[in-house]
């Protein structure tokens, strides 16, 4: 029989276990869980250890746990080792094992909290490392101490309750929590009020921590909140202990009605105004502010039948504000007395108190004021016919003083007439027009005019009513339809075409329009004859010719009547062309010269005559205005020199000849004043013929008048500088030559002697500053300073 394997198993001593109630020994004890029993039949191997119980958080180390051998060799031939957590896995070197004996050692101190429990496993070799049994399951179980204190789940718990709760009323639940073992007393908890602040009116249920109320009397007004603190402690309320906080808020109900501060209040409020606040009311209420509990709702029993104040509630201050909704009138009411109650938004408790000051008396004095005068209607609708005469009486807007035992005396006026149509009378009131109304002013809307009154009365200061006039104009049958438009084209034959469609218009607005009725003009028999008039809507009629009738312009006559009344008609022309049609009721390509022959002009035709006479008159209007700015302009060039420049002469050329001493380029005598040729001896008539000219004799010369005043000086220039631009005897045969002065010596006079005398001193040139700026410097430099 195989040798059996021994395995030794040596527990701690007692005094490692108190707690756990583990018997002590003084050396381990040594098991052969290996070894094999003797039995009749099949023998079958079994290692069953128990779990090595062992205390945590154990100071005196090492410290032997359990030895393991076996009976196959010898001592010292057998080689033992452990594997597992604590060993040769995390946390390493918590255990360890002497290879040779079998000795087990704890190593470090020990945490139930983190590792309640160790598996390892145990293995026994020769010295040859062949294995002399099966490895086995050694299991070490840590035994919990009461090392950790229970912790609250919260440092506050809050929890509210209805004051007047009865008694048994839940609140809230305090929970707590253990790390030790909750299978021993180490984590059993119990729970207690330490402090209330006050009397006992609740209590905690030990085992599971719910808070409830023990007692009546919880009152919100005389305590809001309440501040508990609470213990829990383990060992079944002997061990460690820790402690937390239970806020207790009490939520209001409506235990107290709200009261008036006094039994009567006096107002004051003035007349003729709406919509204003007359004065509060307050009140109390010691329920939680801003609550339905603590917020009063007002109501008027008695004193204002015709609903003229009303209290409304200020949100903040809990007070009622008296204002008034209607008007008051001084004249008819001079006090009023009302009787008003206040209750809560909530319903009252059924057992609180009834309030001693739920109802007051309010006493209003009404203060006479100076009123706005009223009109007797406001607006004021009239309707006047369509185009009224001027003075035409459209309504009397009178109004009346509601002061009335103030003797005041009113006045009317305008404030709103954009078409200044009407005239009122500022004693009576009394509204009339002053001119006609055109039928398309703007200020017209639907046929309605609106003006606004002013009634005023004399008060100091005054008081002003504003009343709205609102005047209906009201159509009339002034005008007669027309036709729209009045000529047309239709086809020559009946079968043809489907005729011309005509249509009318009327400048009166409904029922004075439409419908319309057409007919053949009465006065000519024979348009019957020829032409057929049917009517297609109330506002078109269709035109035939029931026989064949001749290509070209028919002037028809016909009578439009319209619907008013009373009915306005006329008598219009329509022109009528009449083509030659094809199948589709078209007048043909070849028609269209017989439609404007003969009889009359097409409007095609026109429009291209009146658009060509516009062209023309355009053309000359151009060319008007181009001969103007050249005049104009050829004026300023010369009267430019003369400012200029004093010595420039009159004329500009483009070339210059010879000089003062060159007597052939040109005709000293044209610069010469004719006195001072006849002077000289030299005949006024026809000019010496110039060797230059073109021509073989010179134009004659038109004898000109010389200037009597001052005045005619400019028509004599610009004349002069006519006659030489149309000369064609002089180069360059447009224009006089302009020389300046080269010294003296020469034949003829200064610039000054052109229209003047021979003396300088005899001139009076101060006249040359009414001849405008151009001769402005002329004046400054020869008239007197």
């Amino acid at each position: 029989m195989d040798a059996a394997l021994l395995l030794a198993l040596g527990l701690l001593a007692q005094s490692l276990f108190p707690s756990a109630g583990v018997p002590r020994l003084r050396r381990p004890r040594t098991l052969y869980p290996w070894r094999q029993a003797p039995t009749l039949g099949r023998v079958r191997r079994a290692w069953v250890i128990p779990p090595i119980s062992v205390s945590e958080n154990h100071k005196r180390l090492p410290f032997p746990l359990v030895q393991i051998k076996s009976d196959k060799q010898q001592l010292g031939s057998v080689i033992y080792s452990i594997q597992g957590p604590g060993v040769d896995e995390e946390p390493r070197g918590v255990f360890s094992i002497d290879k040779f004996t079998g000795k087990v050692s704890l190593n470090a101190m020990l945490d139930r909290e983190k590792t309640d429990r160790f598996r390892l496993r145990a293995f026994a070799l020769d010295l040859g490392g062949a294995t002399l049994e099966e490895p086995t399951d050694l299991e070490i179980v840590v035994v919990d101490q009461n090392d950790n204190r229970p912790v609250f789940r919260q440092e506050v718990f809050t929890g509210r309750v209805l004051e007047g709760a009865v008694p048994g009323t839940y609140v809230t639940r305090a929970e707590a929590t253990d790390a030790d073992d909750p299978e021993t007393d180490n984590a059993a908890l119990r729970y207690s009020i330490l402090e209330q602040g006050g009397p006992q009116l609740f209590s905690i249920d030990p085992l599971t921590g719910e808070i409830r109320t023990v007692q009546v009397g919880l009152d919100r007004e005389v305590v809001a909140v309440y501040n508990l603190t609470l213990q829990v402690a383990d060992m079944s309320g002997d061990g460690l202990t820790a402690t937390a906080s239970a806020i207790i808020t009490l939520e209001d109900i409506n235990d107290n009605a709200p009261e008036f501060t006094g039994d009567q209040f006096f107002m004051e409020a003035a007349e003729a105004v709406s919509g204003v606040d007359v004065g509060r009311l307050e009140v109390e209420d010691r329920d939680l502010p801003g609550s339905p509990n603590w917020a009063a709702r007002f109501t008027i029993l008695e004193g204002d039948p015709d609903g003229q104040f009303t209290i409304r509630t200020d949100p903040r201050t809990n007070e009622g504000v008296l204002s008034m909704v209607k008007p008051l009138d001084y004249e008819s009411r001079e006090w009023y007395d009302l009787k008003v109650a206040v209750q809560n938004e909530a319903p009252l408790q059924a057992a609180a108190p009834r309030a001693e000051r739920g109802q007051a008396r309010v006493s209003v004095q009404v203060r006479d004021v100076n009123e706005a005068p009223v009109f007797q209607e406001n607006p004021l609708r009239t309707s006047l016919a369509e185009g009224a005469a001027p003075g035409t009486p459209v309504a009397t807007f009178s109004a009346r003083d509601p002061d009335t035992q103030q003797l005041q005396r009113l006045s009317y006026s305008k404030d709103y007439d954009p078409e200044d149509w009407l005239q009122v009378d500022g004693a009576t009131g009394r509204v009339q027009t002053q001119r006609v109304l055109s039928p398309s002013s703007p200020f017209l809307k639907d046929g309605w005019y609106r003006a606004i009154i002013l009634a005023r009365d004399d008060a100091s200061p005054p008081s002003t009513a504003t009343g709205t006039l609102s005047i209906e104009i009201l159509e009339v049958n002034d005008h007669a339809p027309e036709l729209s438009p009045p000529w047309g084209s239709l086809c020559s034959t009946p079968d043809r075409g489907s005729g011309l469609l005509l249509g009318a218009t009327d400048e009166d607005l409904p029922p004075h329009g439409a419908p319309f009725h057409f007919q053949l003009s009465p006065r000519v028999p024979e348009l019957a004859r020829n032409w057929s008039l049917s009517q297609v809507n109330v506002s078109h009629a269709r035109l035939r010719p029931r026989l064949r009738v001749p290509e070209g312009l028919h002037r028809l006559s016909l009578l439009l009547q319209d619907s008013g009344q009373p009915p306005q008609q006329r008598e219009q022309p329509l022109n009528v062309t009449v083509c030659r049609c094809g199948q589709d009721g078209a007048c043909l390509p070849g028609a269209a010269a017989l439609r404007a022959g003969g009889a009359g002009i097409s409007l095609g035709a026109l429009v291209i005559m009146l658009a060509s006479v516009i062209l023309l008159l355009l053309l000359a209007l151009l060319v008007a205005l181009l001969a103007r700015f050249r005049q104009q302009s050829w004026d300023k060039r010369l009267l430019h020199g003369l400012q200029d420049d004093l010595r420039d002469n009159i004329l500009n050329y483009d070339e210059q000849g010879g000089g003062e001493e060159d007597q052939d380029a040109y005709d000293i005598d044209q610069l010469r004043h004719p006195a001072e040729l006849a002077a000289f001896g030299a005949p006024l008539g026809r000019p010496p013929l110039r060797r230059d000219a073109p021509f073989g004799r010179a134009r004659p010369q038109v004898t000109r008048a010389l200037p009597t005043s001052p005045a005619d000086i400019a028509d004599f220039i610009n004349d002069g500088l006519e006659a030489a631009d149309c000369d064609p005897s002089v180069p360059p045969y447009d224009t006089a030559l302009i020389y300046d002065y080269e010294g003296d010596g020469s034949l003829a006079g200064t610039l000054s002697s052109i229209l003047s005398s021979l003396d300088d001193e005899d001139q009076d040139y101060s006249c040359l500053r009414e001849w405008g700026p151009r001769f402005s410097r002329l004046a400054d430099l020869y008239g007197p300073p």
